[in-house]
């Protein structure tokens, strides 16, 4: 019996199987607004055991990209509660991702007010698509002073209470790809001077702080995280002191006792790999439910969970394809193959019209 569509508890949860469909950013929440095309397309995907959303700014300041939900305001929980009442109908649970991009971002893309922060005035390298000129260089971020960081903070704290009003079962904070938690963690982002800078107690910091106030908001059964060790999505170049700092940050995130820890493996597109090493110390030092994501097959995804390495699989492309995976991967039957041009265009094509099984 395969491991991988049998039922496993998530905290106070019962998933229906352990595949996860991962966030991914679809650009499709017109005005930061979610609706009802969004609505279809996760509802499409409700046979997950677990749904996380696409990344979800709790901030103006973090609306880095163009057309990304948020999850700041009325209109915006409103949204959201229309889909994960869709979702729910369908038997999957559903976590907010919360992203704040940071310094990933340019202000053609944040609305009036809003400004591009970072831990320090050090832009990323790379270009970020603005609906309105193209694309531009990322902007060079604002400095945040601890003003700007007690209201961020309060910020996620805000957000994770609107989650649980539109209906979410959980939030996971993005500590990621290059956005603003990583962002304070990563010494190339952050060259803070204060104490939020310098050691790695300083460089986390920030991030501990998001998880503890925002356990402390809505319970440590509804709080995961996502990580990136050896990612170097967004300008996040690999350092010498990785293993320990992230050693550091499980350690710490163990102490906390955050639902799960979800690992990042970009290293079926092209970034370096994870190494096994790493995994195997979240495993080790994590007592959490652990997520492992990056180019999982059925026969990869069951083989890992048999042998223990993980206790849920994360699965993007796939889900983004085939809105019936989970039916396709236990019968054996060809999957859809994505279509990377309509990714993160407006509109239904390329979103919700891949076809399921009859």
């Amino acid at each position: 019996m395969s491991q991988l569509f049998s039922n496993t508890a998530l905290g106070t949860l019962t998933l229906q199987n352990h595949l996860v469909m991962a966030p991914m950013t679809r650009n499709r929440a017109t005005g930061n607004i979610p609706n009802e095309l969004m609505a279809e397309y996760y509802a499409q995907r409700g046979s997950a055991g677990l749904i996380i959303t696409e990344g979800t700014s709790p901030s103006p300041n973090g609306l880095g990209y163009p057309r990304i939900p948020g999850i700041f305001s009325a209109e915006q929980a409103a949204g959201w509660k229309r889909i994960t009442d869709a979702v729910h109908a369908k038997g999957a649970k559903m976590f907010i991702q919360f992203m704040h991009c940071g310094r990933i971002g340019h202000p053609l893309n944040l609305p009036k007010g809003a400004r591009v922060l970072g831990p320090s005035a050090v832009a990323a390298v790379g270009d970020m698509y603005t609906d309105a000129e193209g694309m531009k260089p990322n902007a060079m971020p604002q400095a945040m002073t601890e003003a700007d960081i007690k209201t961020a903070l309060e910020e996620f704290v805000q957000a994770a209470k609107n989650a649980m009003l539109a209906g979410f079962d959980g939030v996971e904070l993005h500590g990621a790809n290059g956005y603003l938690l990583e962002q304070f963690i990563r010494p190339n982002s952050n060259q803070r001077t204060d104490r939020y800078g310098g050691s790695v107690e300083n460089r986390a910091r920030f991030v501990l702080e998001v998880a503890d106030a925002v356990i402390k908001a809505i319970g440590k059964d509804k709080v995961g995280i996502r990580l990136s060790p050896y990612g170097v999505f967004n300008d996040m170049p690999l350092y010498d002191a990785m293993d320990t700092d992230y050693t550091y940050l499980a350690q710490q995130l163990n102490a906390r006792g955050l639902v799960y820890i979800h690992l990042v493996d970009h290293s079926p597109m092209g970034a370096p790999p994870v190494p096994d090493s790493i995994k195997k110390m979240f495993r080790n030092t994590f007592k959490g439910k652990l997520i492992l994501s990056g180019g999982y097959d059925a026969a990869r995804a069951d083989s890992d969970l048999a042998a223990g390495k993980c206790d849920l699989i994360a699965v993007g492309k796939p889900f983004l394809a085939n809105p019936d995976l989970v039916t396709r991967w236990k019968t054996g039957a060809a999957v859809n193959a994505p279509d990377m041009s309509t990714f993160y265009t407006p509109g239904a094509k390329g979103y919700t019209d891949y076809p399921a099984l009859d």
